[in-house]
C-alpha cells in the first residue's frame, strides 16, 4: 500500500470519528433529570412549586416533614445561619422545604414550621402530587409505622441546588461543615 493511500485512509477514518462524535448526544447523567417532572404543589408564599418554579434564580431544595425530630429543624436551622452568613446575597436564592408527609403536613402547618426560618418557602401538596415529586428529585421517603399506630418517615437528607436554568448543580450533605455549605452557595450564586 502506497504511503499516499495510507494517510488518505487514516485522514478518512479520522474524520469519520469525529463525525460520529460530534453527532452523538452527549449521554445524560442521573442528575441531570433531578427536579425534573410533571408535580405541582402549593408553596407557602402563595405560588405553586413546579419544574418552572426553579427556573430564574438559584434555588436550594429540601425534602422532609414538620413531625421530623432531628434532620428537618436541624437542616432549617442550618439554613437560617448559611443566610446569615451570606446577607443580603440570600435573597438571591430561593430555598425550599417540600413535605414528604402530605398526610399529615397542610400548607398552613408548612408556613407555620418554616415561619422561623426567614427566606424558607414551604410546599405541600395531595399525596399524588408529592409522589410526583419525590421522584422527580430522586428522594428516599420510607414511612416507618410505630406500634401505637403512629408514624415518622425516613428521608434524603440533603439540600440540593439547582442553578438559574434549574439544572442541579449541587448538594450539601446534611451537617456539612458550614464554610462548606457558604462555598458552595456562593458558587451556586456566581452560577460556577
Amino acid at each position: 500500500m502506497t504511503r499516499h493511500l495510507r494517510l488518505g485512509l487514516l485522514a478518512g477514518v479520522l474524520a469519520a470519528t469525529c463525525m460520529a462524535a460530534w453527532r452523538t448526544p452527549q449521554a445524560e447523567s442521573v442528575t441531570d433529570r433531578l427536579g425534573r417532572g410533571d408535580y405541582v404543589l402549593a408553596a407557602t408564599d402563595g405560588g405553586t412549586f413546579t419544574e418552572e418554579a426553579l427556573k430564574g434564580r438559584p434555588s436550594a431544595v429540601f425534602f422532609g416533614f414538620t413531625r421530623c425530630p432531628d434532620i428537618c429543624p436541624t437542616t432549617l436551622g442550618d439554613i437560617a445561619a448559611w443566610r446569615d452568613v451570606l446577607g443580603p446575597e440570600a435573597d438571591e436564592i430561593r430555598f425550599w422545604f417540600v413535605t414528604v408527609d402530605p398526610e399529615r403536613d397542610t400548607i398552613d402547618l408548612m408556613r407555620k414550621y418554616v415561619s422561623w426560618t426567614p427566606g424558607v418557602t414551604g410546599v405541600a401538596g395531595t399525596p399524588e402530587e408529592t409522589a410526583k415529586a419525590v421522584a422527580a428529585f430522586r428522594v428516599y421517603v420510607n414511612k416507618a409505622p410505630f406500634g401505637d399506630g403512629d408514624y415518622t418517615i425516613d428521608h434524603s437528607a440533603l439540600v440540593m441546588l439547582f442553578g438559574r436554568d434549574g439544572r442541579f448543580a449541587d448538594a450539601i450533605r446534611y451537617q456539612e461543615p458550614p464554610q462548606d455549605a457558604v462555598a458552595k452557595l456562593r458558587l451556586l450564586l456566581t452560577g460556577g
